[in-house]
């Protein structure tokens, strides 16, 4: 199961996630997708893949922040949880993509596997960012194929 966990405050983050979402779904892969996830309601034995924008001065949306929190507080144990990271921002700021860097160290304090699989988008660039996170696509599925046995994208 790969779980997709949404941070997103004006909506990018979120069009962003749905587009990936259906795409995983295309390509075979059992998806949920979560627009305020809630620790309880995530499968513990799978793939989480976050996909949040950075909010203000480096904060996370306000929508995925409860979920942040709870990490924060309740020292849940993830280790059979892997997960990556997409993260949208705005590189003229010094806390560019800050929002993931925060999830990912909550994620990996909490015992999860760190797949190593992080894209930071940045809005100065040209592209959208939804076409900037399925080109990275490919990297995501290569690393979980083996271990879902599905077909990659």
């Amino acid at each position: 199961m790969i779980e997709i966990l949404v941070g997103s405050q004006m909506g990018a983050a979120e069009y962003t996630a749905e587009q990936v979402a259906e795409t995983l779904v295309q390509a075979g892969f059992p998806v949920r997708l979560h627009l305020t996830p809630v620790l309880e309601q995530l499968t513990r034995n799978s793939t989480w893949l976050v996909i949040t924008s950075t909010y203000g001065a480096g904060d996370l949306p306000d929508n995925i922040q409860p979920f942040a929190d709870q990490l924060a507080q309740d020292q849940t144990d993830l280790t059979t949880v892997s997960y990556a990271v997409i993260t949208l921002g705005d590189s003229s700021y010094d806390t560019f993509c800050l929002a993931g860097a925060k999830i990912a160290d909550l994620l990996a304090k909490n015992s999860a596997k760190d797949l190593d699989l992080r894209l930071n988008i940045d809005a100065q660039c040209a592209e959208l960012p939804e076409d900037l996170a399925l080109a990275w696509l490919p990297q995501f599925v290569a690393v979980l194929a083996p271990t879902l046995k599905t077909h990659p994208i």
